[in-house]
């Protein structure tokens, strides 16, 4: 059989192709790039007023009101507890999950909950900050009678909530990309279950279970408008989760919503906290990238 080599055509519309496939490539590259700028130069205008040191150590953040403070440990320490807190809720209830639906449930079962179970993932945010004011802290404040309106810990059960379908898909996924053969043979030498699952399938793919994790990280994080209707706005030093605190993401909402003049220190702080968050989860991503390749998986 004979092959005709292609045409002068041909192969400019290849390259023609090629040229066009490079630069949609490109399009989130440079969006990245443009942002990462805009932070970076807008939050130098901020630290031009504002030590770099006092914005780090300062125990007080009141930006908008005087006496003026800036120090973000207040918000850090309200991200953290929704973090923290959401985290500790979601992370077990998903690795049972997954360990059911990778190595007890039939394929039926599993076609049928884990759809369900991602059905989560498409409700809006705002949805699930709504539910924590009106259903969850009612709740809480059963047991709880101190609880404020606004507290950490009804935000934070939200955030577990939104975080099961992700940690829930990707530790399935983590276990089934485990080759059968091991699981059968560790059987055939008289394994049981128990020590199949803990002492063979989640050592293989711890890597990419904290990698899960640390995603799951970034997306708690960064969470807004749940946290901003749950957890309230007052910066404050405090590990009760009882308390009204504020995150990082939600006083940029509050000042991205209020009547600040543009370019005022005001604004400026929005930039710095973004630029925080940013290369905060920056770094977990780059974290889990390279623990996920520190898996090596017998194929």
């Amino acid at each position: 059989m004979k092959f005709r080599a292609p045409s002068k055509k041909a192969k400019y519309i290849e390259r023609l192709l090629r040229a066009l496939l490079f630069l949609v490539t490109l399009i989130p590259l440079s969006v990245t790039f443009l942002v990462l700028c805009t932070l970076f130069y807008e939050s130098l205008k901020f630290f031009q007023q504002v030590p770099l040191s006092k914005f780090l150590t300062e125990l007080e953040w009141e930006p908008l009101i005087e006496p003026h403070h800036y120090g973000i440990l207040p918000l850090f320490l309200g991200s953290a507890q929704i973090l923290l807190i959401s985290l500790a809720l979601a992370l077990p209830a998903s690795f049972l999950a997954a360990i059911y639906l990778s190595e007890f449930a039939s394929d039926r079962t599993r076609n049928i909950l884990k759809p369900s179970l991602e059905i989560l993932a498409g409700i809006p945010t705002v949805v699930f900050g709504f539910v924590a004011l009106t259903t969850i802290t009612p709740l809480l404040s059963h047991i709880f009678p101190s609880i404020e309106v606004f507290n950490a810990l009804s935000a934070a059960i939200v955030v577990a909530l939104m975080l099961l379908p992700m940690l829930i898909s990707l530790f399935d996924d983590a276990l089934h990309s485990i080759p059968q053969h091991l699981r059968d043979s560790a059987f055939g030498l008289g394994a049981t279950s128990t020590e199949v699952i803990l002492g063979i399938l989640v050592p293989a793919v711890k890597g990419r279970f904290m990698a899960a994790v640390l995603l799951a990280a970034s997306r708690a994080l960064g969470e807004t408008m749940a946290v901003t209707l749950a957890a309230g706005a007052t910066p404050r030093l405090s590990i009760n989760p009882l308390l009204s605190i504020q995150t990082m993401t939600a006083y940029i909402v509050q000042v991205s919503m209020g009547d600040m003049p543009s370019g005022g220190i005001e604004s400026l702080t929005t930039y710095a906290i973004s630029l925080v968050l940013f290369l905060l989860c920056f770094t977990f991503n780059i974290w889990g990238t390279r623990l996920m390749k520190g898996d090596q998986l017998v194929s």
